[in-house]
Protein backbone atom coordinates (compact mmCIF):
# COMPACT_ATOMS: atom_id res chain seq x y z
CA UNK A 1 0.00 0.00 0.00
CA UNK A 2 1.43 3.45 -0.88
CA UNK A 3 2.10 5.93 1.92
CA UNK A 4 3.69 9.34 2.24
CA UNK A 5 4.94 11.09 5.38
CA UNK A 6 3.66 14.44 6.55
CA UNK A 7 3.40 16.13 9.93
CA UNK A 8 4.52 13.01 11.80
CA UNK A 9 1.84 10.84 10.16
CA UNK A 10 1.95 8.15 7.50
CA UNK A 11 -0.83 8.95 5.04
CA UNK A 12 -2.26 6.04 3.11
CA UNK A 13 -3.53 6.66 -0.41
CA UNK A 14 -4.62 4.83 -3.56
CA UNK A 15 -3.57 5.76 -7.09
CA UNK A 16 -4.99 3.88 -10.08
CA UNK A 17 -5.28 4.48 -13.80
CA UNK A 18 -3.61 6.96 -16.14
CA UNK A 19 -4.59 10.32 -17.53
CA UNK A 20 -6.58 13.18 -16.01
CA UNK A 21 -5.79 13.21 -12.26
CA UNK A 22 -8.95 13.05 -10.15
CA UNK A 23 -8.52 13.20 -6.36
CA UNK A 24 -11.78 11.79 -4.97
CA UNK A 25 -12.24 11.89 -1.19
CA UNK A 26 -14.24 9.66 1.13
CA UNK A 27 -16.85 10.69 3.69
CA UNK A 28 -16.76 10.96 7.47
CA UNK A 29 -15.95 7.64 9.15
CA UNK A 30 -15.17 5.93 5.84
CA UNK A 31 -11.89 5.35 4.02
CA UNK A 32 -10.44 5.65 0.55
CA UNK A 33 -12.16 2.43 -0.57
CA UNK A 34 -15.53 4.18 -0.39
CA UNK A 35 -14.53 6.53 -3.20
CA UNK A 36 -12.94 3.75 -5.29
CA UNK A 37 -16.01 1.53 -4.86
CA UNK A 38 -18.31 4.35 -6.00
CA UNK A 39 -16.31 5.50 -9.03
CA UNK A 40 -14.06 3.33 -11.17
CA UNK A 41 -11.61 5.21 -13.38
CA UNK A 42 -12.44 4.87 -17.08
CA UNK A 43 -9.66 5.05 -19.70
CA UNK A 44 -8.02 8.47 -19.56
CA UNK A 45 -8.65 9.07 -15.84
CA UNK A 46 -6.19 8.61 -12.99
CA UNK A 47 -8.13 8.09 -9.76
CA UNK A 48 -6.42 9.14 -6.54
CA UNK A 49 -7.74 9.08 -2.98
CA UNK A 50 -6.39 9.72 0.51
CA UNK A 51 -7.27 8.28 3.91
CA UNK A 52 -7.61 11.54 5.86
CA UNK A 53 -6.45 11.93 9.46
CA UNK A 54 -8.23 9.58 11.84
CA UNK A 55 -9.48 7.37 9.01
CA UNK A 56 -8.48 4.16 7.31
CA UNK A 57 -4.79 3.25 7.35
CA UNK A 58 -3.47 6.78 7.98
CA UNK A 59 -1.69 6.64 11.36
CA UNK A 60 -1.25 7.76 14.04
CA UNK A 61 -4.14 10.07 14.80
CA UNK A 62 -1.80 12.97 15.52
CA UNK A 63 -2.86 16.29 17.05
CA UNK A 64 -6.66 16.10 17.62
CA UNK A 65 -6.90 19.84 16.91
CA UNK A 66 -5.81 19.12 13.36
CA UNK A 67 -8.87 16.97 12.71
CA UNK A 68 -10.40 19.78 10.68
CA UNK A 69 -11.63 20.35 7.15
CA UNK A 70 -8.99 22.96 6.24
CA UNK A 71 -6.18 20.69 7.48
CA UNK A 72 -7.68 17.78 5.54
CA UNK A 73 -7.64 20.00 2.43
CA UNK A 74 -4.00 20.93 3.15
CA UNK A 75 -3.15 17.21 3.36
CA UNK A 76 -4.94 16.61 0.07
CA UNK A 77 -2.84 19.28 -1.66
CA UNK A 78 0.28 17.78 -0.02
CA UNK A 79 -0.61 14.46 -1.71
CA UNK A 80 -0.91 16.26 -5.06
CA UNK A 81 2.58 17.68 -4.41
CA UNK A 82 3.92 14.27 -3.39
CA UNK A 83 2.71 12.81 -6.69
CA UNK A 84 4.39 15.61 -8.63
CA UNK A 85 1.14 17.01 -10.03
CA UNK A 86 0.60 20.70 -10.75
CA UNK A 87 -3.16 20.42 -10.42
CA UNK A 88 -6.00 17.90 -10.39
CA UNK A 89 -9.76 17.63 -10.53
CA UNK A 90 -10.83 17.45 -6.89
CA UNK A 91 -14.00 15.90 -5.54
CA UNK A 92 -15.53 13.97 -2.71
CA UNK A 93 -18.50 12.33 -1.07
CA UNK A 94 -20.29 14.09 1.81
CA UNK A 95 -17.42 15.28 4.04
CA UNK A 96 -15.14 14.66 1.06
CA UNK A 97 -17.23 17.15 -0.92
CA UNK A 98 -16.67 19.71 1.84
CA UNK A 99 -12.90 19.13 1.68
CA UNK A 100 -12.95 19.49 -2.10
CA UNK A 101 -14.88 22.76 -1.83
CA UNK A 102 -12.42 24.06 0.78
CA UNK A 103 -9.49 23.14 -1.48
CA UNK A 104 -11.08 24.85 -4.49
CA UNK A 105 -11.55 28.06 -2.48
CA UNK A 106 -8.09 28.10 -0.87
CA UNK A 107 -5.97 26.52 -3.62
CA UNK A 108 -7.66 27.65 -6.85
CA UNK A 109 -4.54 27.16 -8.99
CA UNK A 110 -4.29 23.52 -7.93
CA UNK A 111 -7.87 22.62 -8.86
CA UNK A 112 -8.82 21.85 -12.47
CA UNK A 113 -12.41 20.93 -11.72
CA UNK A 114 -14.76 20.17 -8.84
CA UNK A 115 -17.03 17.16 -8.22
CA UNK A 116 -19.34 17.35 -5.18
CA UNK A 117 -21.25 14.15 -4.42
CA UNK A 118 -24.07 14.22 -1.84
CA UNK A 119 -22.86 17.37 -0.03
CA UNK A 120 -23.69 17.55 3.69
CA UNK A 121 -22.22 20.98 4.55
CA UNK A 122 -22.66 24.45 3.05
CA UNK A 123 -21.20 27.41 4.91
CA UNK A 124 -22.22 26.82 8.52
CA UNK A 125 -20.93 24.44 11.21
CA UNK A 126 -23.17 21.77 12.69
CA UNK A 127 -26.09 21.92 10.26
CA UNK A 128 -29.08 19.98 11.55
CA UNK A 129 -28.55 17.17 9.04
CA UNK A 130 -25.14 16.14 10.50
CA UNK A 131 -26.01 16.37 14.20
CA UNK A 132 -26.47 12.61 14.15
CA UNK A 133 -22.67 12.23 13.98
CA UNK A 134 -22.29 14.13 17.25
CA UNK A 135 -24.94 11.87 18.79
CA UNK A 136 -23.02 8.78 17.63
CA UNK A 137 -19.90 10.19 19.31
CA UNK A 138 -21.82 10.65 22.57
CA UNK A 139 -23.01 7.04 22.53
CA UNK A 140 -19.49 5.72 21.87
CA UNK A 141 -18.07 7.85 24.68
CA UNK A 142 -20.73 6.74 27.16
CA UNK A 143 -21.06 3.07 26.28
CA UNK A 144 -18.13 2.06 24.05
CA UNK A 145 -18.52 1.17 20.40
CA UNK A 146 -20.29 -2.20 20.75
CA UNK A 147 -22.74 -1.27 23.49
CA UNK A 148 -23.11 2.19 22.00
CA UNK A 149 -24.50 0.73 18.80
CA UNK A 150 -27.00 -1.40 20.71
CA UNK A 151 -28.14 1.66 22.65
CA UNK A 152 -28.27 3.88 19.56
CA UNK A 153 -30.41 1.40 17.65
CA UNK A 154 -33.08 1.90 20.31
CA UNK A 155 -33.27 5.67 19.84
CA UNK A 156 -36.15 7.28 17.95
CA UNK A 157 -33.54 9.17 15.90
CA UNK A 158 -32.00 5.99 14.49
CA UNK A 159 -35.33 4.21 14.01
CA UNK A 160 -36.72 7.16 12.05
CA UNK A 161 -33.59 7.24 9.88
CA UNK A 162 -33.82 3.47 9.30
CA UNK A 163 -37.42 3.87 8.14
CA UNK A 164 -36.77 6.90 5.94
CA UNK A 165 -33.36 6.00 4.48
CA UNK A 166 -32.22 2.46 5.35
CA UNK A 167 -28.97 2.66 3.37
CA UNK A 168 -28.00 5.83 5.21
CA UNK A 169 -28.92 4.20 8.53
CA UNK A 170 -26.60 1.29 7.70
CA UNK A 171 -23.75 3.69 7.01
CA UNK A 172 -24.33 5.39 10.37
CA UNK A 173 -24.33 2.01 12.15
CA UNK A 174 -20.97 1.20 10.54
CA UNK A 175 -19.43 4.13 12.40
CA UNK A 176 -19.72 2.04 15.57
CA UNK A 177 -18.21 -1.02 13.87
CA UNK A 178 -15.03 0.68 12.64
CA UNK A 179 -12.00 -0.89 14.43
CA UNK A 180 -10.81 2.65 15.23
CA UNK A 181 -14.20 3.94 16.41
CA UNK A 182 -13.06 4.64 19.96
CA UNK A 183 -9.48 5.65 19.13
CA UNK A 184 -10.64 8.22 16.56
CA UNK A 185 -13.82 9.46 18.23
CA UNK A 186 -12.51 13.02 17.81
CA UNK A 187 -13.46 12.95 14.12
CA UNK A 188 -17.15 12.63 15.05
CA UNK A 189 -16.77 15.28 17.74
CA UNK A 190 -14.98 17.91 15.64
CA UNK A 191 -15.91 17.55 11.98
CA UNK A 192 -19.69 18.15 12.39
CA UNK A 193 -18.80 21.45 14.10
CA UNK A 194 -16.63 22.50 11.16
CA UNK A 195 -17.51 23.93 7.74
CA UNK A 196 -15.81 24.16 4.33
CA UNK A 197 -16.19 27.95 4.39
CA UNK A 198 -18.09 30.60 6.34
CA UNK A 199 -19.61 32.71 3.59
CA UNK A 200 -21.31 31.19 0.56
CA UNK A 201 -20.57 34.36 -1.43
CA UNK A 202 -17.02 32.94 -1.69
CA UNK A 203 -18.37 30.31 -4.08
CA UNK A 204 -18.67 32.97 -6.80
CA UNK A 205 -14.87 32.93 -7.10
CA UNK A 206 -14.87 29.31 -8.33
CA UNK A 207 -14.08 29.38 -12.06
CA UNK A 208 -13.50 25.73 -12.86
CA UNK A 209 -15.98 23.19 -14.28
CA UNK A 210 -18.13 21.98 -11.40
CA UNK A 211 -20.47 19.01 -11.06
CA UNK A 212 -22.86 18.67 -8.11
CA UNK A 213 -24.60 15.32 -7.55
CA UNK A 214 -27.44 14.88 -5.09
CA UNK A 215 -30.49 12.78 -4.44
CA UNK A 216 -33.75 12.91 -2.54
CA UNK A 217 -34.80 10.89 0.52
CA UNK A 218 -31.44 11.34 2.23
CA UNK A 219 -31.75 13.33 5.47
CA UNK A 220 -27.97 13.56 6.01
CA UNK A 221 -27.30 14.75 2.46
CA UNK A 222 -30.28 16.95 1.59
CA UNK A 223 -31.17 17.47 -2.06
CA UNK A 224 -31.60 21.14 -1.18
CA UNK A 225 -27.89 21.41 -0.30
CA UNK A 226 -26.95 20.19 -3.76
CA UNK A 227 -29.33 22.73 -5.29
CA UNK A 228 -27.92 25.60 -3.20
CA UNK A 229 -24.35 24.75 -4.17
CA UNK A 230 -25.22 24.43 -7.85
CA UNK A 231 -26.93 27.84 -7.79
CA UNK A 232 -24.06 29.49 -5.90
CA UNK A 233 -21.12 28.18 -7.94
CA UNK A 234 -20.91 29.85 -11.36
CA UNK A 235 -22.08 27.56 -14.16
CA UNK A 236 -22.12 24.48 -11.93
CA UNK A 237 -23.97 21.47 -13.32
CA UNK A 238 -26.55 19.79 -11.08
CA UNK A 239 -27.43 16.12 -11.62
CA UNK A 240 -29.98 14.19 -9.58
CA UNK A 241 -29.00 10.59 -8.83
CA UNK A 242 -31.01 7.64 -7.53
CA UNK A 243 -31.04 7.64 -3.71
CA UNK A 244 -28.95 4.87 -2.15
CA UNK A 245 -31.97 3.77 -0.12
CA UNK A 246 -33.96 3.12 -3.30
CA UNK A 247 -31.19 1.19 -5.04
CA UNK A 248 -27.51 1.29 -4.17
CA UNK A 249 -26.67 -0.31 -7.51
CA UNK A 250 -28.58 2.35 -9.46
CA UNK A 251 -27.07 5.08 -7.28
CA UNK A 252 -23.55 3.89 -8.09
CA UNK A 253 -24.35 3.60 -11.79
CA UNK A 254 -25.78 7.13 -11.84
CA UNK A 255 -22.70 8.58 -10.14
CA UNK A 256 -20.34 6.72 -12.47
CA UNK A 257 -22.22 7.86 -15.57
CA UNK A 258 -22.56 11.47 -14.44
CA UNK A 259 -18.87 11.88 -13.58
CA UNK A 260 -17.76 10.19 -16.80
CA UNK A 261 -20.02 12.46 -18.86
CA UNK A 262 -18.73 15.51 -16.97
CA UNK A 263 -15.12 14.58 -17.68
CA UNK A 264 -15.82 13.87 -21.36
CA UNK A 265 -17.55 17.24 -21.68
CA UNK A 266 -14.86 19.38 -20.06
CA UNK A 267 -11.52 17.57 -20.28
CA UNK A 268 -9.35 15.73 -22.76
CA UNK A 269 -9.17 12.12 -21.58
CA UNK A 270 -5.94 10.73 -22.95
CA UNK A 271 -4.32 7.83 -21.04
CA UNK A 272 -0.71 8.34 -19.97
Amino acid sequence: MPFFDRDGLQFHYRDEGEGLPFVFQHGLGNDVDQAFDLFRPPPGVRLIGLDVRGHGETRPLGDPKKVAMAVYADDLVALVDHLGLKAAVVGGISMGAALALNAALRYPRRVLGLVLVRPAWLDRPLPENVRIYAHVAQHILRHGASQGLAQFRRTAEFQELEQEAPAVARSVARLFEDPRAEECIVRLERIPHDAPCHDRSEWKAIRVPTLVLGGRCDPIHPWEFAQVLARGIPEAELVEVTPKSWSEERHNQDVQSAIEAFFESHFSLTPG
